[in-house]
């Protein structure tokens, strides 16, 4: 039987030609549909008293899907007082997100971010100077705090790099420290009514569960006003077959019931927070590029794409593989490597990018070596979709290498219709913050 959808979206192989002719490649697509499921089940976790979902703005931090997002009730964790300010400017209040970032703003920017705290900003201390900096404000103003705890333990992350926890991770308040920042808190009237800590993204649902028990047991000891309580994110999502992905109704239930002991001993009442990003919307998302040349060499055969590194750079640094589906002009599919179809007649491709560096590849080794992918083998002007791109794709990559431009964002609606959410960059965007200067 001859495939015509692929992925776990469902996407419809014939709109990917059509795409691609009304708005060009390389380009984003998103699904709609697949957000809000997705954003379902986290709102229908498993919970004891209650339970605060936050959507991680650094994995996708369009203005269309923040709307998605917080229109399904989720609200904002951001990494910077410039994803807070591009929130708000997208219409989403200050009183729907938290603060938690490495900066320690000053001068014009401190001034910004008390004006967002007044606005309703939760603000999550990471580090001693954050805490001494902001204390006699918060104190003056009567506000509570948050605290990101760093726990010093290892294994949150599916690599190095994405590990939070460990001591090689700087991230919050050390759990060393956190008598000595109560203290001084205790000092200026101050509360810490929320305990947040992430220990890293992707990581095994196992150490999820050791998380929750180590946070549980010093917010016991250390914070008798928290009445919430962050698991952080990092809930692992599938985009490769033979992935598995977290378990929510099992995870979900495993912090219940922790979370009805600790009641059980203390007589305290926790709402459960977490704090997702990627399992919102990672398998939305496809990045369309065409085939723009094929190569062979002794040892592999290429096919060059108009659009890699550029647009994700997860393959580069973290390791990180993407699903690859092979589609005709004329909107076939050939082949879906999520949906292992076919079985029989594929050959092994390197699929590269345009940029000049030898890692501009879909898929690496550890050592950076590209890794060839086993497809039926395309013509130079069909289609390489890569799927699992909707989380850390156009968020994080290195946008306007080698001039590069930014390309454009279509958003899959729920009723089937294509929108276009984000043009491509003009041009002119490249150079448009530099002087002409005479030296």
């Amino acid at each position: 039987m001859t495939m015509t959808s692929f992925g776990p979206t469902g996407l419809d192989a014939t709109l990917i030609p059509k795409i691609a002719g009304e708005w060009g490649t390389p380009i984003y697509l998103h699904d709609q549909q697949y957000i809000e499921n997705s954003c379902d089940q986290l709102i229908a976790m498993p919970n004891a008293y209650g339970l605060h979902v936050r959507y991680a703005i650094k994995a996708n931090s369009d203005r269309t899907v923040l709307r998605i997002v917080t229109g399904k009730g989720l609200d904002l964790d951001c990494s910077s007082l410039d994803e807070a300010a591009r929130a708000h400017a997208a219409g989403i209040p200050y009183s729907r997100m938290m603060l938690t970032t490495q900066e320690v703003p000053t001068g014009e920017e401190r001034t910004e971010l008390e004006a967002m705290i007044k606005d309703g900003l939760r603000y999550n201390v990471c580090s001693m100077l954050q805490f001494q900096l902001i204390a006699d404000f918060a104190a003056q103003n009567k506000i509570d705090l948050s605290m990101r705890v760093h726990p010093g333990a290892a294994g949150g992350g599916e690599s190095a790099t994405r590990d939070t926890g460990s001591e090689y991770s700087c991230f919050g308040v050390h759990l060393r420290d956190v008598p000595t920042v109560k203290a001084l808190a205790d000092e200026k009237g101050l509360r810490f009514t929320q305990v947040h800590v992430h220990i890293g993204s992707g990581g095994a649902p196992e150490k999820w569960q050791e998380n929750i028990d180590r946070e549980l047991g010093f917010v016991k000891t250390y914070f008798p006003d928290a009445v919430t309580v962050s698991f952080g994110g990092g809930l692992k999502v599938a985009r490769m077959p033979g992935e598995k992905q977290a378990d929510i109704a099992s995870l979900g239930a495993y912090a219940k019931q922790r979370i009805e002991e600790f009641k059980a001993a203390t007589g305290r009442e926790l709402m459960m927070e977490i704090e997702p990003g990627t399992f919102v919307v990672a398998n939305s998302g496809h990045i369309v590029t065409r085939i723009i040349d094929k190569k062979f060499t002794n040892e592999m055969n290429f096919l060059i794409v108009d659009g890699g590194m550029e647009l994700l750079t997860r393959p580069l640094l973290y390791g990180s593989e993407h699903p690859i589906a092979i589609v005709r002009q004329d909107g076939t599919l050939l082949s879906s490597e999520y949906d292992q179809t076919p079985t029989a007649g594929l050959k092994p491709f390197g699929i590269v990018g345009r940029c000049c560096e030898s890692g501009d590849s879909v898929r690496l080794d550890k050592e950076g070596n590209i890794v060839p992918v086993m497809i039926v083998e395309p013509e130079i002007g069909d289609y390489v979709v890569i799927g699992g791109t909707g989380a850390y794709s156009e968020s994080m990559s290195p946008e306007n290498y080698n001039s590069h431009r930014k390309p454009g964002a279509v958003m899959r609606t729920k009723t089937g219709e294509l929108v276009l959410i984000r043009k491509k960059q003009d041009r002119e965007q490249l150079t448009q913050n530099e002087l002409d200067v005479t030296l």
